[in-house]
């Protein structure tokens, strides 16, 4: 049996680890990146994007990290939890595609982490060579923030789906 201040404290850090990094993805999709891309020049927008990346790459895998851990703690004392692959129930299902979904997050993000930030800061810093790239990439980097951020959504629903059951 866990003990309930334990299992307190993991939904707790998995409730704020979820805020911040959804909040992040939200906040930089909607709000922070397109209004930059409006007002910045070339050498700033290169700027604010090494800055961005350099504080907030390090809190997001730290997020994902909390995410993992405490997801994992509250799993295994669940009382709908029946072993490994064991989906024969909604909650079953719920918590496979809400795992599946948050993969494919932690991969979007290692993408954007380790290769489209980088590509998107060397792009910013010769754009009068090949502006067609720069925009190709800021392209790219909106339609991937804005996907992790619908991952997100589904999970907070499945997560619901999974509560409800």
């Amino acid at each position: 049996m866990t003990p309930n201040w334990a299992l307190t404290l993991a939904y707790g850090l998995h409730l704020v680890a979820t805020v911040v990094w959804i909040g992040s993805l939200a906040a930089l999709a909607w709000l922070v990146l397109p209004a930059a891309r409006r007002v910045l020049d070339t050498q700033a927008w290169g700027r604010l994007l090494a800055e961005i990346q350099k504080r907030l790459d390090p809190l997001s895998w730290f997020c994902l990290a909390v995410l993992a851990g405490t997801g994992m703690f509250q799993l295994s004392a669940s009382p709908h939890y029946q072993g490994f692959l064991q989906i024969d129930s909604a909650w079953g299902v719920a918590i496979l595609v809400k795992h599946i979904l948050f993969a494919a997050m932690a991969a979007l993000s290692a993408y954007l982490t380790w290769g489209l930030l980088p590509a998107l800061r060397r792009a910013a810093l010769r754009q009068a060579a090949d502006p067609a790239e720069s925009a190709r990439l800021e392209r790219r980097n909106l339609f991937l923030l804005r996907l992790s951020l619908f991952l997100s959504i589904l999970i907070l629903v499945l997560t619901a789906l999974a509560r409800a059951s």
